[in-house]
């Protein structure tokens, strides 16, 4: 039986998201909100690149639900809370992919809201919670596995070809490299103010 496409996708990115968690731990952003304020603003312009993604037509017809899954939104609201400007947008955000590659940009986003079941439980010692500052980490509607789920089992049941596969794996990969720059980049500005 051969592995199921999220499968292959967790396995092609299992490095690149060792080193991206290994990144965000050296910035400690949970040491005091100060710390975590750039980790937001990191996060606001992640999801607000992508929010072409999930307003795409296309896709939304493969995943219906696509549109209410972006987190932008909540994103720009914690930046608020937090009394952080909207930062500029940074130059390389990703443009013309082709919907094959959106996939891997989408599998990384979706996926990282597993992740940010563990990031909420450390709020509380910030004074932030699902309402105040850490909206781009709450549960989503239907809850965190469920969500996964069904993106993850539309996402197996997709008829690609050989070709298709590669770009969604390299669209995969880009997007945490993207946001490993964006975290790269906020610290540093945060460092720099």
């Amino acid at each position: 039986m051969s592995t199921l496409r999220s499968q292959r996708l967790n396995q092609a990115t299992h490095a690149p998201h060792e080193q991206l968690d290994r990144a965000v731990k050296s910035f400690e952003p949970f040491a005091s909100r100060e710390n975590f304020t750039p980790f937001v603003v990191a996060q606001y312009l992640f999801q607000s690149e992508l929010q072409p993604l999930y307003q795409n037509a296309e896709l939304i017809a493969l995943f219906p639900d696509l549109a209410a899954r972006c987190r932008a939104r909540q994103a720009e609201a914690d930046l608020g809370d937090l009394g952080a400007a909207v930062p500029d947008a940074v130059p390389g955000a990703p443009a013309n992919l082709s919907n094959s590659e959106a996939l891997g940009w989408l599998f990384v986003s979706e996926g990282s809201k597993l992740g940010a079941a563990f990031l909420l439980k450390r709020m509380p010692a910030l004074g932030l919670s699902e309402t105040f500052g850490a909206r781009h980490l709450s549960e989503p509607e239907g809850g965190r596995a469920a969500g996964w789920k069904s993106f993850t089992q539309t996402l197996d049941a997709l008829e690609l070809s050989d070709a298709e596969d590669q770009a969604a794996q390299a669209g995969a990969l880009a997007a945490f490299e993207r946001f490993n720059v964006l975290l790269q980049h906020c610290y540093s500005q945060a460092k720099a103010a």
